[in-house]
């Protein structure tokens, strides 16, 4: 039961999102395990990243030193316009597949209640 209590300790310091301050750039939608217990999805997205990998690869890195694993969902861009207090998330990742943009959408409302948020399947 201490292991369980941990595990889920450990899955609830995880920030549900994690994105850059503004811009446009790619982001994953990664789901986030403890050993043999629940799991739960973030979103992760910064302008650095070439590729959606890298994103995924130095998230994967971050969890694993909690001891917690995760498999990457897919990814897509996320157009984010503080002074506009909006973000508008779309696309897709070649090498993950496209995200589920409506999952996203419910973190981000979650983190930016005052945004406006949209999204669309359409796009790159």
């Amino acid at each position: 039961m201490a292991a369980a209590a941990a595990a889920a300790e450990a899955l609830s310091r995880v920030a549900d999102v994690e994105i850059d301050g503004g811009g446009v750039f790619k982001y994953v939608l990664v789901r986030v395990r403890a050993a043999g217990g629940p799991g739960k999805d973030v979103v992760r997205g910064h302008g650095w990243a070439e590729y959606h990998a890298d994103i995924y690869e130095q998230t994967a890195r971050e969890l694993a030193q909690q001891g917690l694993g995760c498999e990457c969902l897919g990814g897509g861009r996320l157009s984010h316009r503080p002074e506009e207090r909006k973000i508008h998330v779309y696309g897709y990742s070649v090498g993950f597949g496209r995200a589920d943009h409506s999952v996203t959408t419910e973190k981000l409302k979650t983190k930016y209640p005052d945004y406006e948020i949209t999204w669309a399947d359409e796009g790159y």
